[in-house]
């Protein structure tokens, strides 16, 4: 889950599982896996490192085994 901040200024989290895509048009709007659209004050490019290191942290405690 990641936090992002709808254009009213309220945070809300979502699951970055269901991020489609994200677009910059000029508002940062995220297209979920469900259909719904969210426009948040966070850019692209933030959003992107938000995922990023929710990613990281979850793989970060798997063990690999060879």
């Amino acid at each position: 889950m990641i936090e992002v901040t709808r254009m009213n200024g309220l945070p809300i989290t979502i699951n970055a599982e269901l991020i489609e895509s994200v677009d910059e048009v000029p508002d940062t709007v995220i297209t979920m896996t469900t259909g719904k659209k969210l426009i948040v004050k966070e850019s692209r490019e933030q959003v992107k490192d938000l995922v990023r290191a929710y990613k990281r942290d979850i793989f970060s405690g798997i063990r690999l085994e060879n």
